[in-house]
């Protein structure tokens, strides 16, 4: 055996001690936070910790960094080019501005074996240098709580995606959204109507763990299996370090949503409709008020699909896809808006008329968009789960499609007015 042999030999056994050696000062953890207060924190955050007993640190690995204050960044998050960034810092700094902001904070200690310690630091640290640091963020696919799940298949040596990559999840990415937003009916309605059918179909555990509190589900009940065969869990303690006081709690199971929408669309319809009856007994503030409602509601409708088929057609947002709700609310319904103040103030009859039925063909065309979005789900292919969207706009749209001013009266009054 040559000296250069043993020289190499002793090197390499010197180098493997020292990686097992600076694995076993190491320490990993996982912290889990819960909702805040701004819409983009309802979901929770999650952070990779990792704590260095031989050189006295605590680091905090965050993978959800963002600046308003970035180039071009509302243009690029209204087109799905949203740059997100990796960073470390603190852990103490960082959970001290939880702590702060009233958000729910949960600790869990990783059992895993020295060398996949070093592995995972040494992947974490890669990450957060200039030249990696930086990725398009996704809200489904690719978010700081995605990038700590894949952290830990790396720590399990891929186990952890082997148990649940093909696991059916409990919800859909709907569901999941809607767990979260209930609480804000207006935020809940606005963002699922924008999202299409991709976000309904079934996913898998490992999807489900878009979310932060889905990753800590799952890593507390998690075992695996080390390089000695030996059965280990995946978390040794959980420590819950902060509760939120007075938060709205993150759903178990998602409500349903449309009834909640139907019943307030029946009483706007009912408030319009008065309208429309006050100005079928010749009221003068009746047809204004009628008008003017009419107007509105297409104002607020059109702008909707404005945005819709923007983002659909136009954008990288590919979870507004597919979205069946471009059938019945299009950018089209921002005519009602002149067709609506037409309708309450033109004094001359046959104005009033064109106004008028125009109109009721704009809404008439709404409700038949809905009933064929409905009738489409009979199909395979479509299968969105858009039922508050339908049940906020249909009683709307019947009314000005179907208003208690009837066409005989606007005719009869149209007639006189060309006799006159």
């Amino acid at each position: 055996m040559s000296k250069k042999f043993i020289f190499f030999l002793i090197l390499t056994l010197f180098c493997g001690n020292v990686l097992f050696a600076q694995g076993e000062n190491l320490t990993l953890k996982v912290a889990v936070m819960g909702p805040g207060d701004q819409l983009y924190f309802w979901w929770g955050h999650i952070a990779l910790v990792v704590e260095d007993s031989r050189a006295g640190t605590s680091r905090f690995f965050d993978y959800g960094l963002f600046s308003f204050d970035n180039d071009n960044f509302f243009y690029n998050f209204a087109f799905g080019r949203l740059l997100y960034s990796c960073g470390v810092s603190s852990t103490e700094r960082n959970l001290s501005v939880y702590f702060n902001t009233n958000r729910d904070i949960t600790v869990y200690t990783l059992d895993v074996p020295p060398e996949l310690r070093q592995k995972v630091r040494d992947f974490a640290e890669t990450n957060v240098l200039p030249d990696n640091r930086d990725y398009y963020y996704h809200h489904f696919r690719d978010n700081c709580s995605t990038r700590i799940r894949d952290i830990i298949d790396i720590a399990t040596n891929g186990q952890f995606f082997e148990q649940y990559g093909q696991a059916p999840g409990r919800f859909t990415l709907r569901q999941h959204v809607r767990r979260h937003t209930w609480f804000s009916p207006a935020a809940d309605w606005f963002l699922n109507f924008l999202m299409g059918q991709v976000i309904d179909r079934p996913i898998t555990v490992w999807e489900d763990m878009f979310l932060p509190s889905e990753v800590g589900n799952r890593i507390e009940e998690f075992w695996y299996t080390d390089s000695d065969g030996v059965s280990r869990k995946l978390v040794t303690s959980v420590e819950v370090l902060n509760r939120a006081i007075d938060r709205p709690k993150v759903l178990d199971v998602p409500r349903k949503q449309w009834p909640r929408e139907l019943a307030f669309s029946l009483v706007l319809s009912a408030i319009f409709g008065a309208f429309f009856f006050m100005q079928a007994k010749n009221m003068r503030s009746g047809r204004i008020l009628a008008g003017l409602s009419v107007s509105l509601t297409s104002l607020f409708f059109g702008i909707a699909g404005v945005l819709l088929y923007f983002l659909n057609l136009f954008t990288n947002h590919d979870y507004t896809y597919q979205n069946a709700n471009m059938l019945f609310c299009s950018p089209l319904l921002l005519a009602g808006v002149p067709f609506g103040i037409g309708y309450a103030f033109s004094k001359k009859a046959d104005k009033f008329f064109i106004y008028a039925l125009l109109s009721r063909i704009l809404w008439l065309l709404t409700a038949l968009g809905i009933f064929l979005s409905m009738a489409i789900k009979l199909l395979p292919w479509f299968y969105q789960q858009n039922l508050t969207d339908q049940m906020l706009m249909l009683p709307l749209s019947l009314l000005f499609a179907l208003q208690p001013v009837g066409l005989k009266e606007i005719t009869e009054k149209f007639l006189k007015g060309k006799k006159a």
